[in-house]
């Protein structure tokens, strides 16, 4: 008797156990991906009087995407790129790159663009002819709104300072970064 007491009470104590136990073993929660972001120039140098190319680059790591400058969804946060530059020096219009459409779970299966991997933006930098300083900085903001296939974190803001040296309008300058810009 006291031996089927023990039993039963192990059983109860067991179905409770198993029972309660899914609510205690959820899924850690996907982390935020480290998207690397840098900004790249057509050539290893700059000419006075003349425009060079430049770029912003987003990595973004496998299983995550962010979205596209016009993301197609209501509530979607768009990627944008701000540039800030030097006094009298003109930046052209950013050509951001095609997005992919993707149906996510996240949203209810809605279509979504998206950049996946590599997502390069590009644009013209124009050199004034009078520029005084050797050397040009650029600063890119970039807001974007990273996600995987469950969830969408909260839009980050990222800033990147990048820089190229000045030269005369008649000295020779090589091209650089050609998988970013085509060419070699």
């Amino acid at each position: 008797m006291k031996t089927r007491f023990i039993y039963r009470t192990f059983c109860i104590v067991m179905l409770i156990v198993l029972v309660g136990m899914p609510a205690t073993f959820h899924a850690a929660p996907a982390p935020e991906p480290n998207i690397d972001i840098k900004g790249y120039y057509s050539s290893d140098k700059a000419q006075r009087g003349r425009v060079v190319r430049a770029a912003v680059v987003m990595e973004i790591p496998g299983g995550y995407h962010v979205n596209a400058n016009r993301p197609l969804g209501k509530y979607a946060i768009p990627t944008t790129v701000k540039i800030e530059a030097p006094k009298g020096v003109i930046v052209g219009p950013i050509a951001f790159p095609r997005a992919l459409i993707r149906k996510l779970k996240a949203v209810n299966n809605e279509s979504l663009a998206v950049y996946e991997g590599r997502a390069i933006m590009r644009f013209n930098v124009t050199v004034p002819a009078n520029y005084g300083d050797g050397w040009l900085n650029l600063k890119a903001r970039l807001r974007y709104q990273s996600c995987n296939d469950d969830v969408c974190f909260p839009p980050k803001n990222q800033d990147i300072d990048f820089g190229i040296s000045i030269v005369g309008a008649n000295e020779r300058v090589q091209r650089a970064n050609g998988w970013v810009f085509g060419g070699r």
